[in-house]
């Protein structure tokens, strides 16, 4: 999914979301298709990188492909943001989503974010900033 129709997702399932009191997007600047959330209090900001599948061109669209939605664990809003995000991303039981990483999982932590990978071969990195 297209980083722009993957921001529109996240903020359509973010404001259905418990705990989340606020959710914009944030245009212009240095990040583009970033949102700022407030969940539980607190604000998190996220910004929607995307990669292609493989030989994809922008100029066209990718097909959906869709499949069994990614395996995903509950976390507290005052958590770890990637791995709460994650979680709302995995409750949404989603098609289209084959696989979550949280990054502040791995053993070389270097930021917070969250991958998202498609059943269609594309890639969308959420990244706190």
């Amino acid at each position: 999914m297209r980083p722009l129709d993957y921001r529109d997702y996240l903020v359509d399932l973010l404001k259905n979301t418990p705990d989340v009191q606020r959710v914009d997007i944030i245009e212009g600047g240095p990040h583009p298709y970033a949102l700022a959330v407030t969940a539980a209090g607190s604000e998190q900001r996220w910004q929607i990188i995307g990669q292609l599948a493989e030989g994809a061109k922008h100029d066209t669209p990718t097909a959906a492909v869709h499949g069994q939605p990614a395996e995903w664990t509950t976390a507290p809003a005052n958590g770890p943001a990637d791995a709460w995000l994650a979680a709302v991303i995995g409750a949404a039981d989603s098609p289209d989503t084959r696989l979550l990483e949280v990054w502040s999982t791995r053993e070389e932590k270097t930021s917070e974010g969250v991958t998202v990978f498609f059943h269609n071969g594309e890639r969308a990195f959420l990244r706190k900033f």
